[in-house]
């Protein structure tokens, strides 16, 4: 398309020069992608992948081999002894809840050690709304240390923060929706190695949400206890039409999943819709294409820091999970920036942003999504609750030529607008 207006030669010459500016980070991203790919490859090929796994077992599932298979494969490919890959799960929030209610009993205590956590995770502790079916509601007691003052976990308050029994440690890897560093797996070690000798039969669970592929690990490799995700994130590779993952040591797994079954049933029950191809594919494909959205993200910070905007983290920064933070400071250009991602999407790109409620979240949000696997945050999109001061959260991107024609377009609109 021509680029005539100069509010769109100015947004044009802008991203061009963005991408340009990070090459070499295009270059370092690309390059992670071989070891994470071989270590998929020699998970598929340890378990003897074939086309038979790819058909479901209707009905209860029971002895579902592409099920079992798959769990595997990914329990190989997370350095866990154990996995559940499941459709059954609607959502990352949904796998978490399954893991603290199968793993947590009345009188338990929590710690969340990564500050408050994501919004929809609050109405699962507690921590708002009615209590109806929390953890609060189920006798579970929680506590949050609040981040240190740069955002990171507060390590020196660690000791104290664990001196009353703790059945389990949460820890959030991504900055969810707060201004704060993600937490990389060095660091996650670091704090399940801490945990344990302070409490050694103290669960270290980790909401793996967003991070995977991102960095050479997956935090059960470095300590961690029980690990839950989505499949619409990253391990999805952008084709799985739903469902989330736990993957740790093996009873815990299983007391997760008798939370998504039944007490008797646990991981032996659900079937795959025959929709394992998807999964197993996905997963192949997921080392790409959470490059590419490591690249969009680094897109994304260059062309916003240029105009001045704060973004989180810097272009070049250690990264642990898909998500690129933007300072907008005003209501009215963070519409801007959603209706224009929007209406640079493959599906839905006819439809208008606009703020409203969604289930489990405590403020409005806009959000530009017109993906073809509805809420997929694998793929190229982006939300913000509405309010001050006014941050949009960007992620995914199957290709990062993508994210460049939605940020032309985003500028555009904010130049055109602009006194």
């Amino acid at each position: 398309m021509a680029v005539s207006s100069p509010p769109a030669r100015q947004a044009a010459d802008t991203v061009a020069a963005a991408l340009e500016a990070i090459q070499p980070l295009v270059r370092r991203h690309t390059a992670q992608v071989r070891p994470h790919l071989e270590r998929v490859l020699d998970a598929f090929a340890a378990e003897r992948v074939g086309t038979h796994h790819f058909a479901s077992v209707s009905g209860y599932g029971h002895g579902d081999l592409g099920r079992d298979t798959l769990d595997r494969v990914y329990a190989r490919v997370m350095g866990a002894e154990a996995a559940a890959v499941r459709l059954q799960f609607v959502s990352g929030t949904h796998a978490i809840a399954a893991a603290l209610f199968g793993v947590l009993r009345p009188g338990d205590r929590l710690l969340i050690l990564t500050g408050p956590p994501y919004d929809t995770l609050e109405e699962v502790i507690g921590l708002r709304g009615s209590g109806m079916g929390s953890l609060r509601d189920f006798g579970v007691h929680t506590d949050v240390l609040p981040l240190a003052a740069d955002g990171t976990v507060d390590e020196d308050a660690l000791a104290e923060a664990l001196a009353p029994a703790t059945r389990m440690v949460h820890i959030q890897r991504s900055c969810g929706y707060s201004w704060r560093p993600s937490l990389s797996v060095a660091t996650i070690g670091r704090l399940c190695e801490r945990v344990k000798a302070l409490q050694p039969d103290c669960v270290r669970f980790v909401d793996n949400c967003y991070g995977e592929f991102t960095q050479r690990e997956e935090p059960p490799a470095v300590g961690a206890d029980l690990v839950a995700g989505s499949l619409i994130k990253n391990p999805g590779g952008t084709i799985a039409p739903t469902g989330g993952y736990l993957a740790g040591r093996r009873e815990l797994v299983e007391q997760a999943c008798c939370r998504l079954t039944a007490p008797g049933i646990g991981s032996e029950g659900g079937t795959g819709f025959d929709l394992h191809r998807l999964l197993f594919q996905g997963l192949f494909l997921a080392p790409q294409m959470v490059a590419e959205a490591l690249i969009s993200a680094e897109l994304v910070a260059e062309t916003f820091r240029r105009l001045g905007r704060a973004v989180h983290p810097l272009p070049g920064a250690e990264r642990s999970d898909l998500i690129q933070a933007v300072r907008l400071g005003e209501a009215a250009a963070l519409r801007a920036v959603c209706r224009a991602f929007q209406a640079a999407s493959p599906v839905d790109s006819h439809l208008l942003p606009v703020p409203a409620p969604m289930p489990g979240y405590a403020s409005e949000l806009v959000m530009a999504g017109g993906t073809f696997i509805d809420g997929s945050t694998s793929e190229f999109s982006a939300d913000a609750p509405l309010r001050e001061p006014y941050v949009l959260y960007v992620q995914g991107g199957t290709h990062h030529a993508h994210g460049a024609i939605a940020l032309e377009r985003a500028l555009e609109a904010l130049l055109a607008s602009s006194p």
